[in-house]
C-alpha cells in the first residue's frame, strides 16, 4: 500500500518533468528558428577534432529503496517505513570532447560530485531516525553525444552513456542512534540527457539536463539495525550542467 503511494507520487513528478521539458524544447526550437539565418559565431568550432572545457553542475539525488524479506518479520514490526528524500548537491569538473563525425561526439567528463543522501526510518510509535551519508565522489562520465543540425548559433543534442564513481571522502553522519548503515564506496550509473549548445564569438556555452540511474547496490556487507530491513539501495540523480568550451 505504502509502496504504491510512493510510486504514484513519483509518476506525478515524472509527468511534471516531461511537461516542463516539452515546453522548454518548444521554446528553444522557436528561438533557434528565429535565428536560423543569423550571422554564425565560430562557424567552424565543431570541426575541431578535440576540444576542452570546464563544467559546473547542480543536482538533486536520492536513494531508491527496496525492502528485504526481513522487513516483514517480527524483528522489524515496529518499523513503519524507510523513506529516502531528495537532497541537493553540486559538482565541478572538466570536459574532453572527441569529434567522431558530423553528428556524433564522444565525451569524457571527469568531475568531483558532492552528495548528501538521506534515509528516514519511521516507526509505529511516531519516532523518526535519520541516516545521512555525505560523500565526495570522483566520477568519470563517458557519454556519446548526438547533435542536430546547427540553427544559427544554437544546436540541440541528446546524449547517453555510463558513469563509474569512486568515493574520495565521506562519512555517515547519524542524527539519532548509534549504529551507522554500511554504504559502499563505489557506484556505477547509466545516464541519458538532452541539451543545447549556444555559440558565442569567443566560446561555446552548453546547458543540459541529465538523468542518472544507479545500477550498483550501495548497501555494504556489514549488518546493522538500519541495513537489515533493506535489500537494495540505488541512486537516482537529476543534474543540470553548465558547460563552457
Amino acid at each position: 500500500m505504502h509502496a504504491t503511494y510512493v510510486w504514484n507520487k513519483l509518476a506525478l513528478h515524472r509527468n511534471k518533468i516531461i511537461l516542463v521539458l516539452a515546453l522548454g524544447i518548444t521554446a528553444f526550437q522557436a528561438e533557434a528558428q528565429r535565428y536560423k539565418y543569423a550571422t554564425q559565431n565560430n562557424p567552424n568550432y565543431d570541426e575541431r577534432k578535440i576540444s576542452y572545457g570546464f563544467v559546473i553542475g547542480l543536482h538533486t539525488s536520492a536513494y531508491q529503496v527496496k525492502y528485504s524479506d526481513q522487513f516483514v518479520t517480527p524483528n522489524f514490526d515496529t518499523v513503519h517505513s524507510v523513506m529516502a528524500p531528495s537532497s541537493f548537491g553540486f559538482s565541478l569538473g572538466f570536459l574532453v570532447n572527441l569529434r567522431l563525425n558530423e553528428v556524433l561526439d564522444l565525451r569524457l567528463m571527469p568531475k568531483a560530485g558532492f552528495y548528501n543522501h538521506k534515509l528516514e526510518y519511521n516507526y509505529t510509535n511516531e519516532v523518526k531516525q535519520e541516516q545521512v551519508v555525505e560523500t565526495t565522489v570522483l566520477e568519470f562520465p563517458l557519454l556519446l553525444k548526438y547533435k542536430s543540425a546547427r540553427r544559427g548559433n544554437v544546436r540541440m543534442y541528446m546524449l547517453g552513456g555510463m558513469t563509474p564513481g569512486f568515493e574520495l571522502s565521506g562519512k555517515n553522519d547519524v542524527q539519532s542512534g548509534t549504529t551507522n548503515i554500511d554504504i559502499k564506496s563505489s557506484n556505477f550509473s547509466l545516464d541519458t540527457g538532452i541539451g543545447f549548445d549556444f555559440y558565442f564569438p569567443l566560446f561555446k556555452f552548453s546547458q543540459e539536463i541529465r538523468f542518472s540511474k544507479g545500477v550498483s547496490n550501495m548497501l555494504g556487507p556489514n549488518p546493522s539495525v538500519f541495513k537489515d530491513p533493506l535489500k537494495r539501495l540505488n541512486t537516482n540523480t537529476i543534474s543540470i550542467y553548465f558547460i563552457f568550451q
